[in-house]
């Protein structure tokens, strides 16, 4: 196999540092809300909680509802066309939600802006972008740029909305939305000939064996109850930071302070799910951390200063769970299906976005503060116990190499060989793409071995 330099070239940076952030500043503009629209609800005509929780997880639908669309449709009119549509329509929901002095108009501007779902297509001509060897890099980079934008959203959004409003919130992810337009059209280079990627977009011919499979199953209801809980908890989060005596305009100070413990804390249990291949039992601990803290926050019987104690564990877990989920995905889908397999997993991130902020808001409307954390305590113990099932998963990563031309001409022998080096696990050959899909166990794979059998014939 011909040795090609992990080194990023110029383009590749480019795409990489561009796309990014766009994906981090629309997800920031999502997550602002989160901290600030239930105190900010009684300046809106018709507000309830229940309400209030609709808002918050709206845009979980649309999103659900379109991002796979929204895909497909950029593999026939193109990436960047589909991502600039879906920024606009993301600009209009936030100008709605801006302008809006009802619940009802804030509801439509949030519902719009998930509609401007442009998750895939983002993905997909990042793919298209980078080459297979630093494909998996690129795609931590959009990964870790989520985390690092919701960390920044808990602090940014009660600061905006302390100094000018609730609308200001809106504005600002306005405004961030158009000068990703710029950056789209401006820094990211222009796309190369758009490709299909069985590792990141998908694939309708797996997705039948993809939601039929129970280990992946467990992790679909894992972030569909992660993101539940976290939207419904919202509902009430920052009620209980008000009465433990926190001004409005130190909540930002406050969830700094969490989110910068709770990200140090997280560090060293991923090292330890990762190096000592300890996933389900970091997974199992993350969920009981969750179900731990929702129930102190519920019970309400200590001194103000343990809610600071649970939020800080609820964040240890939560953050764990984002981090280690995808990589237990990675391990467990099939070569070539992980594409498949994460559009699967996101659908349930969003709708468990949509149903945790409705729950969130019908517990709070008809049973207090403290229903909301007892309630989505119950649904995460009940998830506890699901995932207590859960194998190990086997030490696995994903790789992609290219085939060359006498190759393509006996792609039989070619899977046998392949299947026969140790350390290869799963083969996956698609002569239309002219790409091998494998999974390999690092430990024991024979990369001599894998690397004569994949060289290009000397001339």
């Amino acid at each position: 196999m011909r040795k090609v330099s992990a080194l990023l070239l110029a383009s590749e940076r480019r795409a990489i540092s561009g796309l990014a952030g766009l994906y981090a500043s629309r997800m920031l503009g999502l997550f602002m809300v989160l901290p600030v629209l239930a105190l900010y609800a009684d300046t809106l005509e018709g507000a309830t909680p229940l309400l209030v929780g609709v808002a918050l997880g709206v845009y979980g639908l649309t999103q659900a509802a379109l991002q796979i669309p929204f895909g497909l449709l950029s593999d026939r009119i193109g990436r960047k066309r589909v991502i600039a549509m879906g920024l606009v329509i993301f600009a209009l929901g936030s100008v709605v939600a801006a302008l809006s002095d009802t619940m009802a108009g804030v509801i439509a501007g949030r519902a719009l802006q998930g509609c401007g779902a442009v998750a895939a297509a983002i993905m997909a001509l990042l793919a298209d972008q980078t080459r297979e060897e630093v494909r998996t890099a690129a795609m931590a980079t959009i990964g870790l740029s989520i985390g690092v934008s919701f960390a920044i959203a808990m602090v940014l959004g009660p600061w905006l909305a302390a100094w000018a409003g609730l609308a200001s919130v809106f504005w600002f992810t306005a405004l961030l939305t158009l000068v990703g337009l710029l950056v789209l059209w401006r820094w990211v280079p222009a796309a190369p000939r758009r490709r299909r990627h069985r590792d990141v977009g998908m694939d309708r011919q797996q997705f039948k064996s993809v939601i039929t499979r129970p280990d992946l199953w467990r992790l679909d209801v894992s972030i569909f109850a992660l993101h539940l809980v976290l939207m419904a908890i919202f509902v009430a989060v920052p009620f209980r930071l008000l009465n433990a005596g926190v001004a409005i305009e130190y909540h930002g100070l406050a969830y700094l302070g969490i989110m910068a413990l709770a990200f140090i804390a997280m560090v060293p249990l991923i090292i330890v799910a990762e190096k000592q291949q300890r996933m389900r039992l970091m997974c199992l601990l993350a969920i009981g951390a969750i179900v731990i803290s929702l129930a102190g926050l519920g019970l309400s019987l200590s001194p103000g200063y343990w809610l600071f104690v649970w939020l800080f564990v609820f964040f240890t877990g939560f953050n764990l769970l984002e981090a280690t989920l995808p990589s237990m995905l990675s391990k467990l889908a099939p070569a070539g299906a992980k594409g498949t397999a994460m559009g699967v997993y996101s659908t349930s991130q969003f709708l468990g976005a949509f149903l945790g902020g409705t729950l969130g808001g019908l517990l709070a409307h008809y049973g207090g503060l403290n229903a909301v954390f007892i309630g989505c305590a119950g649904l995460a113990l009940c998830w506890w116990i699901a995932m207590w099932w859960m194998p190990t998963p086997p030490p696995l990563s994903s790789e992609v190499l290219a085939l060359h031309d006498t190759q393509a001409d006996a792609l039989d022998v070619l899977m046998e060989h392949l299947a026969d080096i140790a350390g290869v696990e799963d083969v996956m050959v698609v002569p239309e793409e002219r790409l091998v899909y494998l999974k390999v166990n690092r430990q024991q794979l024979d990369q001599a071995a894998l690397n004569r059998l994949m060289a290009p014939p000397k001339s």
